[in-house]
């Protein structure tokens, strides 16, 4: 057994104070704008694996390195990064238009006055096909402040739907990078994942279809605004959702989706070859900082290991949570806690990751099972803080539109995280899980 040594935790303290203080302070001391991303995480990073590299003298700093690069050339490291490189293709050559022809498609068939309802399923399914939540409140937020517009729901019903469609597909989709370093990072695979996962999201979405039902039974809506879509563009993202469900390898399922959507954008003219090609460039840099930050936690996390930091926290959840139904918990609270802190789930994950792993071996909690606590736990406090980006975004898209609301208006109706939290713990002391 290793030694405990908590002084080895030491670089995550520096990371917090400097990410989340400087975030406090820039957010609502100064009063900045989206303050906390205002802060490189990179840079917060770097400065806490100098903190780790200072540390321990008797270990030669050669020796350090090569204790990083066994962290950082691990498989499931090596894995993620291709998967997070692959994923930002596919969403650059598909493009975002076929996420407005989804909601304008089902708006126009669907009476006005379940606009709310078409708005959170639109957001689970484009969230889904594209794996983020932030793009998804971006490309939806215009929508639904004109569905609230013209039909007379209050902006901040719409906006709450689209944000709780938004964590739903973060929280579930095969290219999401959540999924992606959750899976990897405890060494599942991604088709075991969702079908663990699923039984956990598909009661909370019911049970949010049914609340926003209930809240909007009774009102009196108007027309809604309809415009012009295409259908076809969907077909790449089916062919990834059916592929991952089915088991294909990931590669293969984002090789198929990236070649149909070429051929699809190409032939019905929705972008020329040469931006094509630029799309792919942008959609593979769009993934630069998350790819830093797995291979810098990786690097920090295998010195903290090393120095016995994760011995120490290992124990110290032994000591309060006795059973696997406990552990269980444990683990979902520790990243909502990283998620609390960082204010970004894939990096709450991609830290929690190591911790978790020693966990699941300790109390005999299966990968798949491992995976999804630690995605979905993490999508619950993205989904609620008011500092997160989603918030955020969601705001900032809406005030462009003349809808001026605080995070505090939004979340009352933010009912999809706090129903998964429910199903969640219901998952963990209800249910027995078959291979745990």
């Amino acid at each position: 057994m290793q030694r405990e040594n908590w002084k080895a935790l030491l670089p995550i303290g520096v990371f917090l104070v400097m990410y989340l203080g400087l975030g406090i302070v820039f957010e609502y001391v100064m009063e900045i704008p989206m303050g906390f991303y205002n802060i490189p995480i990179v840079v917060s990073f770097l400065t806490a694996l100098l903190i780790a590299c200072l540390q321990n003298p008797g270990l030669k700093f050669d020796e350090k390195l090569e204790v990083m690069a066994k962290g950082v050339g691990d498989k499931n490291i090596i894995t993620m990064i291709l998967i997070f490189m692959a994923a930002g293709i596919f969403v650059g050559v598909v493009g975002r238009s076929s996420a407005e022809s989804v909601a304008y498609f089902l708006l126009s068939i669907i009476p006005a006055r379940f606009a709310v309802l078409v708005l959170f399923l639109v957001s689970c399914f484009v969230s889904i096909a594209m794996g983020t939540s932030v793009g998804t409140i971006t490309l939806i937020t215009p929508i639904a402040a004109a569905v609230a517009e013209s039909s007379g729901f209050s902006a901040a019903l719409c906006i709450g739907s689209v944000m709780s469609g938004a964590m739903f597909g973060d929280n579930l989709s095969f290219i999401s990078d959540t999924t992606i370093a959750a899976c990897n990072g405890q060494g599942c695979e991604m088709k075991d994942k969702f079908r663990a996962n699923f039984w956990i999201a598909l009661p909370a979405a019911l049970a949010t279809l049914v609340i926003f039902l209930m809240k909007t039974a009774g009102m009196e809506a108007g027309a809604t605004i309809i415009r012009e879509y295409h259908l076809i563009q969907l077909i790449p993202y089916i062919l990834v959702l059916v592929g991952g469900i089915i088991g294909i390898n990931v590669f293969v399922v984002l090789l198929i989706g990236i070649l149909s959507g070429a051929v699809i954008m190409l032939t019905t003219g929705a972008v020329e070859a040469t931006s094509l090609l630029a799309n792919m460039g942008s959609g593979a840099a769009g993934m630069y900082e998350t790819t830093m930050v797995a291979i810098l936690v990786s690097a920090i996390c295998a010195l903290i290991h090393e120095y016995g930091g994760f011995a120490a926290l290992l124990g110290f959840v032994k000591r309060v949570f006795k059973s696997r139904k406990g552990g269980k918990l444990g683990m979902g609270l520790l990243v909502g806690a990283m998620d609390i802190a960082t204010a970004n789930n894939t990096v709450a994950i991609v830290m929690a990751n190591p911790i978790a792993k020693e966990m699941s071996e300790e109390y005999g909690i299966s990968p798949k099972s491992a995976a999804s606590i630690l995605d979905t736990f993490s999508c619950i406090f993205q989904g609620i803080i008011p500092y997160g980006a989603q918030m955020l975004v969601a705001i900032s898209a809406a005030a462009e539109l003349g809808c001026e609301l605080s995070a505090f208006d939004i979340m009352p109706n933010l009912l999809y995280p706090y129903m998964l939290f429910i199903s969640s713990l219901i998952f963990i002391f209800g249910v027995k899980e078959r291979g745990d």
